[in-house]
């Protein structure tokens, strides 16, 4: 088999497995949580998304070390270096033994400081200390082991054995939350699940990746060169990593500072619907990721900007669709889950909405950036995009609320994140090509899915039937209008006809 034809058929391989696996994760932590919430109520889902965010701002501990790691593998892989890569593992599972340290280190000094995150009073049956704890093991654990060992399976484009572990143990987890909050009531029998199955997780693919691959284990010594190398990606990969931290922590955080645990947990509500859309497109650009990397090290520069055109018109075509999925059907499967008293105003969903598309709109663009190992130039970038984002969330949130804090987070996506990583990639890897004719391919692509959206929202909105069925014809609409409209405007395009000429052949492959 020729190394393209692998590749594809390694994605594929990944994305099935990575698309069941997806499922599961978006299904049985939706059951938990529906469970959580009416056995326990509201504030134990903000509890959650408070200590969630604090935990994934220690986890810039990590440096972002690992995607160095994985980046560094690609070439040695399509080698058959053993040696190399044995030596990376050792040189990996040593710093993830320390930034584990550092995780739990600085996790434990920051318990005196918890209750200066909360506004208005924790459930009396709750300590947040000793949650925070719990979910500050459940963080530390796997860094002290195998750890590498995932990254190993990434690089090697075996995401689908990640993915039926990950299958196992999330069904492992579902039974035992769930059995636990029927037959105790109380939530601490809720998240002691969490550490058993990470030590789990990790357990599993360390036995699994030693049965497949034993010639890879840790041993030897790196070159100097090579440490330099991964030092330098991961610096770049750190402020990268901050970037992600504010964007999608700090929200929680703003808003139990300033609005208190009840938001916090109507907030994760909506946020949870978001990401697990958002999950789903992750599929495909994870699945990708590694076939990524060997392309950008074995193809030309024009091969890569005809295959980053056409992976973007079809993934933006995707989060248009999703994006008008979600401006629809929002308030309608919020009300039938949770209740009225548990949702927020539709400005609030239209502002959500607009944080999906920007934030999914850069995803292939980023990939290419990834492979190419442009993380450090990418540092200014990601300083200012987290900059912008955490000031106009201290503000926005004081004047405008959820709606502020949403919104923010859109605003510097847009105007900071976006065109600038464009240009950094442009400049990085595609330097005979023109940037400005990328963004202006998006602007196309957004200004297509704005028109869309109105009219599939004025449809549902004359839409009479309320309840299951009402959502459930709110459904087919957007599964069929929004995209007969694609397709009519998209029909006769050049980059349309491109695409899907590469997706007959990638199912015909």
């Amino acid at each position: 088999m020729s190394a393209k034809s692998s590749r594809i058929a390694n994605t594929k391989r990944n994305t099935v497995w990575a698309m069941v696996y997806k499922v599961l994760s978006i299904m049985l932590p939706f059951l938990t949580r529906t469970v959580l919430i009416y056995v326990l109520g509201i504030q134990y889902v903000g509890i959650n998304g408070l200590v969630s965010s604090i935990l994934q701002v220690l986890s810039l501990a990590d440096l972002g070390f690992s995607s160095a790691i994985i980046y560094s593998m690609y070439k040695p892989i399509a080698n058959s270096d053993t040696d190399t890569i044995n030596a990376l593992l050792a040189f990996y599972a040593k710093i993830y033994r320390i930034i584990g340290l550092v995780i739990l280190g600085i996790g434990l000094a920051l318990v005196p400081f918890l209750d200066k995150l909360i506004s208005g009073d924790c459930p009396n049956d709750v300590s947040i200390v000793i949650v925070y704890l719990i979910y500050l093991v459940n963080t530390s654990i796997s860094y002290f082991l195998f750890a590498y060992k995932k990254s190993l399976l990434t690089a090697l484009q075996r995401n689908d054995i990640i993915s039926k572990v990950g299958a196992i143990n999330k069904i492992a987890t579902t039974v035992l939350q769930i059995g636990g909050l029927y037959l105790i009531s109380q939530y601490y029998a809720y998240i002691i699940v969490l550490p058993l199955i990470t030590l789990l997780d990790n357990l599993l693919c360390a036995w699994i990746s030693h049965k497949y691959y034993p010639q890879f284990k840790c041993s030897g010594e790196l070159d100097k060169t090579v440490k330099a190398d991964i030092v330098e990606k991961t610096k770049g990969l750190l402020v990268h990593k901050i970037c992600g931290v504010t964007r999608n922590s700090c929200d929680n955080i703003f808003i139990s500072m300033f609005l208190g645990l009840t938001p916090v947990g109507i907030y994760s509500n909506y946020y949870y619907i978001m990401t697990s859309i958002r999950g789903m497109l992750d599929v495909f650009t994870t699945s990708m990721s590694a076939s990524v990397g060997n392309s950008v090290a074995t193809e030309t520069i024009d091969k890569n900007y005809l295959n980053l055109n056409q992976f973007t018109f079809i993934f933006e075509w995707i989060c248009g669709w999703c994006t008008i999925c979600l401006l629809c059907l929002y308030q309608p499967f919020m009300e039938l889950w949770v209740g009225k008293g548990a949702m927020f105003s539709f400005e609030v969903v239209i502002a959500i909405s607009v944080y999906f598309y920007v934030w999914t709109m850069g995803d292939i663009k980023s990939q290419y950036a990834d492979a190419a190992g442009l993380w450090w130039k990418d540092r200014f970038r990601a300083v200012a995009e987290a900059a912008g984002n955490i000031l106009l969330n201290y503000f926005l949130v004081q004047k405008m609320g959820i709606f502020g804090i949403v919104i923010a987070t859109a605003i510097s996506i847009l105007f900071i994140g976006f065109p600038w990583g464009v240009k950094i990639v442009f400049d990085g890897y595609f330097v005979t090509k023109s940037a400005v004719k990328y963004i202006l391919s998006h602007i196309i692509y957004a200004g297509v899915t704005l028109g869309i959206s109105i009219i599939t929202l004025l449809t549902t909105l004359q839409i009479p039937i309320t309840g299951f069925a009402g959502l459930f014809v709110k459904a087919l609409v957007c599964l069929v209008l929004p995209n007969i409209l694609y397709l009519a405007i998209y029909c006769k395009t050049p980059i349309f006809k491109e695409s899907m000429r590469f997706v007959k052949k990638v199912v015909v492959r």
